[in-house]
């Protein structure tokens, strides 16, 4: 496993996360709470990353109703406290936590709340990386940083992040804490993918300015980079597009999925497939520090494991990017 830099930060982590967003349920939803990996699927997953080297896990307080931290938690007491020292833990607040207006957002009040609350499902005195899920427009830029840096200064929190932010938004924050002397983001956690670069254009030009991580999610693109699903046929039993298509439906089209084929194609010349070759291109990108990795088995951590061991020259590996951007 090769260990990166997280930004500008002494923290060194895996080049690939364990995303743990489907344990007890899928993402935030409350439609599929209790769904998901059950704690003997779950405990599996956290032990092959862990052999793999995996040292971050990543979840949030929303994942599953809580039940996500819940069930790392009840993982991290089967293991020695060496273990717990060399794992970093992610989570989140943002998303709703039940039906109350107070019980979602950035306010100082919610995140005091949430930041105890993840703590005592996690089992742990401190969370390692801590990150906004995503914007509040409800609650002032100002206050949610303020709040923030009391967390850290308190000793609950190490590091601090945002996910799906805009780069205007992340400049703002970044500008409020330098001069406010508080702490400041020092990652950000977008959907990047082979699909969707979106962020090549403002964000990750931002992150080399002023030495930000970037830790994708869905770097496989909800599946689709796996070459599961074709444009002819129906969505497989049981896949995201079952579940919740709505994100991914402008995607369903002639020139996403010949692109596909493109990928499969250069993937078999390399002896990899498809979605080995999509996280290599991601652990090969200059701005990326490490994708969030979502398996739902076991065997689902092949494709990260060809990755690792993936070679890709630059002009290979250039070759591989355009291939999704639209006039290539």
């Amino acid at each position: 496993m090769d260990y990166r830099q997280l930004g500008r930060t002494g923290l060194r982590v895996s080049a690939f996360g364990m995303g743990c967003g489907n344990f007890g349920g899928i993402g935030s939803a409350p439609e599929f709470f209790g769904q998901g990996e059950d704690e003997t699927e779950a405990f599996a997953l956290l032990d092959r990353a862990v052999e793999l080297g995996i040292n971050f896990l990543d979840t949030a307080d929303a994942y599953g109703g809580g039940r996500s931290e819940t069930t790392i938690g009840k993982w991290l007491k089967t293991k020695d406290s060496d273990l717990r020292d060399r794992l970093l833990i992610s989570s989140k607040v943002a998303n709703p936590v039940g039906d109350d207006p107070n019980q979602r957002g950035l306010s100082r009040r919610h995140i005091l709340r949430q930041v105890d609350a993840s703590l005592t499902r996690l089992g742990v005195d401190h969370l390692d990386m801590y990150l906004v899920h995503e914007p509040d427009p409800t609650t002032p830029l100002e206050e949610t940083l303020d709040v923030l840096d009391s967390v850290v200064r308190a000793g609950k929190v190490r590091y601090l992040g945002a996910s799906n932010f805009p780069a205007w938004m992340m400049a703002k924050a970044l500008w409020l804490s330098d001069v406010g002397g508080l702490h400041r983001f020092d990652w950000v956690q977008n959907s990047f993918n082979l699909i969707d670069q979106a962020d090549s254009a403002e964000m990750l030009a931002l992150c080399r300015d002023q030495g930000l991580g970037f830790t994708p999610f869905s770097p496989l693109c909800g599946g689709w980079l796996t070459g599961k699903y074709s444009y002819e046929e129906t969505y497989p039993e049981g896949s995201r597009m079952t579940l919740r298509p709505e994100p991914y439906l402008k995607y369903w089209n002639e020139t996403t999925f010949g692109a596909i084929d493109r990928l499969a194609k250069a993937a078999s010349d390399l002896g990899v497939s498809s979605a080995g070759l999509a996280l290599g291109w991601l652990i090969n990108h200059p701005d990326i520090t490490a994708p969030i990795v979502g398996p739902r088995r076991p065997d689902h951590f092949a494709p990260m494991e060809e990755a690792l061991g993936l070679e890709l020259p630059e002009a290979q590996w250039d070759e591989v990017g355009r291939m999704f951007v639209t006039g290539n």
